[in-house]
């Protein structure tokens, strides 16, 4: 059932599992011309694991949206009995991404990749190599990217945490100045000093990644 099984005289035999028959139609005349072979379809987890004995395949195809369910708890299913398992999915979140990969999965592609992305995926996902598709991959950068910047904020001293939430919150400059009751001048000094710990670039970033931070943490 592994993939160290496969020989190159027969094509990747590929469990389908999708809750959408138009996309599980389109996928399997989309990988058909690259030698790999659809021996099952499915629509949720029950139907995935009752077929997967009849199938018997190199690698299944995972949504993480199936019908009513989790698609999580199939792959955990899946990784127990030694099936590769490439997740194609319209979530391109880091919590999705880093989920599908705790439960068990090899690969994650989005919906939003090009074909020669997925093809790819397929190929490395049934060598038993790891793949993250580039807008997945983006997504998990940002994420620790942002982990970081708000360990940044925590670090930030006290008046340089005032001015950063209240920029936060829409306030202006003259605002900032009149709450704190220091000059614009000083507020401004502010800012480039969050700018250099936050290691963002210009204002607009500043007041964007503050806006974010405090709605995040509201």
């Amino acid at each position: 059932m592994h993939a160290g099984r496969m020989t190159h005289s027969r094509s990747l035999r590929i469990l389908l599992v999708d809750d959408h028959p138009a996309v599980r139609e389109g996928l399997a005349l989309l990988l058909a011309p690259e030698g790999m072979e659809v021996c099952a379809e499915a629509a949720g987890r029950q139907e995935a694991l009752a077929r997967l004995q009849k199938c018997h395949p190199d690698l299944a195809i995972v949504d993480l949206s199936l019908e009513r369910e989790d698609g999580t708890a199939l792959i955990a299913d899946l990784h127990k009995r030694e099936v590769p398992v490439l997740v194609y999915s319209m979530h391109n979140d880091a919590p999705h991404v880093e989920g599908a990969f705790a439960a068990g999965a090899l690969g994650y592609v989005t919906k939003r990749e090009f074909h020669e992305v997925l093809v790819q995926a397929v190929r490395e996902v049934a060598a038993s190599r790891r793949f993250v598709s580039p807008h997945a991959a983006s997504a998990l950068a940002e994420s620790h990217t942002g982990a970081q910047r708000d360990d940044a904020v925590a670090k930030l001293s006290p008046h340089e945490r005032e001015v950063y939430q209240l920029l936060g919150q829409g306030e202006g400059l003259l605002e900032i100045s009149a709450a704190l009751n220091v000059s614009a001048h000083t507020v401004e000094s502010y800012y480039s000093r969050i700018q250099v710990k936050l290691r963002l670039n210009g204002m607009y970033e500043l007041r964007r990644h503050a806006i974010e931070y405090v709605r995040k943490h509201a």
